[in-house]
C-alpha cells in the first residue's frame, strides 16, 4: 500500500513501509490512507452539534446522537459515551468520549462546570426570574434539595440566556417551569469556556484537541 503512494502523513506520501510512526492523538488527522483519515485512537473526545430530534438514550425513541457519527465506531472498544445527555427536543454542545475518567471528570457533581444554554419562552419573563435563580434555594418538584445558584441574562423578553453549575434531569426546563413558565427552544451555547464553532452546523461533529478539552474546565 506504501508503494502505491495511497498513504500520506502531514501531506507527504509515506513511501518507507518500514517507518515507524508515534501514535499520538493527532494521528488520524494527520495520516491518510485513499485521502481518508485514520480513525482515532482510543482516548477519543468528540465535539457534536446536537440537531433538535437526536437522542442520546437508547431508550428514546427516534434517530440516536451516535447515527451521526461513522458506523463503524460503533464496534469500537471502549465504547464511546456521551458526556451527560441533552433532551431530545435541545440542541447544541455535546461531548462524547471513550475516555471514562474524564467523562466522570467532567459529570461529576464535585466539578461545578458551568454550561451555558440560549432559552426561548412561551410567555415574557416577569422580571425577577434572575434574583430567583441567582438566590440557589430554588427547589423543583419531586426533590429535597435546593439548587445552586444558577445566572440568567435577559436578551429580549422571551429570549434568556443561563448559566447552570449542575446537571440534574431537564433542569433548565423545570426551573422555568417553577417561576411559571414553559420552554419552547433550548440550544447549549459553551460548557465551561468550550463553545461549538460556527463552522460547526447542527448534525456536524469534529475531534478535539487537547487544548479544546482543557477549555472545559476552565472557568
Amino acid at each position: 500500500m506504501t508503494a502505491s503512494g495511497r498513504i500520506t502523513l502531514d501531506g507527504d506520501v509515506l513511501a518507507d513501509a518500514g517507518k515507524k510512526v508515534a501514535v499520538s492523538p493527532d494521528l488520524s488527522t494527520r495520516m491518510k490512507v485513499s485521502g481518508q483519515p485514520l480513525d482515532p485512537p482510543p482516548g477519543v473526545v468528540v465535539m457534536l452539534n446536537k440537531p433538535v430530534g437526536a437522542t442520546c438514550s437508547h431508550k428514546e425513541a427516534g434517530g440516536l446522537v451516535y447515527d451521526l457519527l461513522p458506523q463503524r465506531w460503533r464496534r469500537r472498544d471502549p465504547a464511546i459515551s456521551t458526556i451527560g445527555r441533552l433532551d431530545k427536543e435541545t440542541s447544541g454542545l455535546l461531548l462524547l468520549t471513550d475516555d471514562g475518567p474524564l467523562l466522570h471528570r467532567v459529570i461529576s457533581p464535585k466539578a461545578l462546570i458551568a454550561k451555558r444554554y440560549r432559552v426561548t419562552l412561551a410567555r415574557p419573563l416577569r422580571g425577577d426570574e434572575a434574583d430567583i435563580f441567582r438566590k440557589g434555594d430554588l427547589m423543583l418538584e419531586g426533590e429535597t434539595k435546593p439548587l445552586l445558584a444558577a445566572g440568567l441574562e435577559v436578551i429580549e423578553p422571551t429570549v434568556g440566556v443561563i448559566t447552570i453549575l449542575e446537571g440534574r434531569y431537564h433542569q433548565v426546563r423545570r426551573m422555568f417551569a417553577a417561576v411559571g413558565n414553559h420552554v419552547e427552544a433550548l440550544h447549549r451555547e459553551a460548557i465551561g469556556k468550550l463553545e461549538v464553532p460556527e463552522s460547526l452546523t447542527p448534525g456536524r461533529w469534529k475531534l478535539m484537541t487537547e487544548a479544546e478539552i482543557a477549555h472545559v474546565f476552565e472557568r
